[in-house]
């Protein structure tokens, strides 16, 4: 068993609204160690006044600083809508000035530090404009010196995915910016969600579900949001399959699980729907498939994705493996019960490569972490840690480069406020592995 974690507190959750806002499973990114410090971002609102909300930036020092938390004013945040988190629909952009993350001790943390909000990524002139002018679901990875950006265009249903990456510019290499290499997902009368993107000894991975598209009216509308909807024409009940793809050369070409190239981003190629090899799991229509769930990579290069389905007869969420010999199997997780369009669960590797699996109870306020043992094939699961209350419907994000750091799991999410107040507050909780 996991002993009790140690809790710290990064602000107030805007829970007066009706979409939660600080963990969703497609915030990738949201808690993030480098150079050992670590940052969080997340809504909150001034002190008295719930509205508007802006994005609070946090950083403390590893392994046990306080947290210092700055505002950014510039950009308040009105709508209530899931999707329009940190990180999401439309390209609004900043960044620090230089040397902020490598030399964290030699600048106070102050909203000064970074530039105003940006509507265009350095490096990308007026000619991608129209590309970005509607963005969703943005990731950045880490590739070696690199940063991978990936974002999807398009709606629910009907959309593509995207890939840039940040890198030194062929003409001024001391200056980095962005550079677009293509569409590396397709989508033909569907889109491809992935549960992530993970680069583990120069292997990028992703393996992602498709949502076919349902034509209603109004749907070529530029004005048209029923896509947004997760009970509209185009929700979670169109979604199918379970697909995989991994690139050698950080995204600009594509292979099968069988090795075989499908995809070739500099001569405009990308992965498509009826591309060869693709399929790991054909799972139909209205089987309780969900979306973007959660990935993670071990070192051997074995592929873990976490999700569910009712193949079985009731729905179950599930553990789907690759193993490194490029084998997939699938097993259902106990302790919990898996719930059509319940909130999403959360993957992790740690130094040992035992696999942590931290899911939200379906039932209860609660939160449940499951481990599997490198060394039972991941074929056994054991619940080492649950909190049967206190803790509201989150999808739990989780700093994934903290655990190569000091193999301490870092869970960001939300917590019913502990100072004898109502509400709900932003933590995060460190077990130490």
């Amino acid at each position: 068993m996991l002993e009790y974690p140690s809790i710290s507190v990064l602000g107030r959750d805007p829970a007066h609204r009706n979409c939660v806002l600080n963990g969703n499973a497609f915030q990738q990114d949201t808690i993030q160690s480098f150079n050992g410090w670590q940052y969080a971002a997340f809504y909150s609102y001034l002190e008295n006044e719930k509205e508007p909300l802006y994005i609070h930036l946090s950083r403390r020092k590893l392994p046990r600083d306080s947290w210092e938390t700055l505002v950014l004013k510039d950009y308040p945040q009105t709508t209530d809508d899931g999707h329009n988190t940190v990180q999401h629909i439309r390209i609004r952009y900043r960044h620090s000035q230089t040397g902020v993350a490598t030399t964290p001790e030699a600048f106070t943390w102050d909203a000064s530090l970074f530039t105003g909000h940006l509507s265009r990524l350095p490096g990308l002139g007026a000619e991608h404009d129209e590309l970005l002018s509607y963005v969703t679901y943005p990731r950045f990875v880490p590739l070696g010196q690199s940063l991978l950006f990936s974002f999807r265009t398009g709606k629910a249903g009907l959309g593509d995915d995207h890939l840039a990456v940040y890198s030194p510019q062929p003409s001024t290499p001391t200056v980095y910016g962005y550079t677009l290499l293509g569409t590396n997902l397709k989508g033909i009368a569907n889109n491809p969600y992935i549960h992530g993107l993970s680069y583990r000894g120069n292997r990028l991975h992703a393996t992602w579900v498709y949502r076919g598209f349902v034509h209603y009216e109004g749907w070529d509308d530029p004005l048209d949001t029923k896509h947004k909807a997760q009970r509209g024409p185009n929700s979670a009940d169109n979604n199918y399959d379970i697909c995989y793809a991994y690139s050698d050369d950080g995204g600009l070409t594509w292979r099968n699980g069988a090795g075989a190239l499908i995809a070739d981003l500099g001569r405009g190629e990308s992965v498509r729907p009826d591309s060869p090899g693709i399929t790991a799991f054909e799972i139909p229509k209205g089987k309780g498939l969900t979306n973007q769930e959660a990935q993670a990579v071990d070192s051997a290069g074995g592929v873990h994705v976490l999700n569910r389905d009712a193949l079985d007869g009731e729905i179950r969420w599930k553990h789907y493996y690759r193993s490194p010999e490029g084998v997939w199997t699938q097993r259902a997780l106990p302790y919990l019960q898996g719930v059509q369009g319940g909130h999403r669960g959360r993957l992790a590797v740690s130094q040992d490569d035992s696999l942590y699996l931290i899911l939200p109870e379906t039932t209860s306020p609660g939160l449940t972490i499951l481990k599997a043992s490198n060394e039972s094939g991941y074929a056994q699961y054991e619940r080492v840690w649950r909190a049967d209350a206190g803790y509201p419907p989150t999808e739990p994000l989780v700093d994934t480069e903290r655990l190569g750091y000091d193999n301490v799991l870092s869970v960001f999410t939300r917590a019913s406020a502990a100072d004898g107040k109502d509400g709900v507050d932003v933590v995060v909780l460190d077990f130490k592995l």
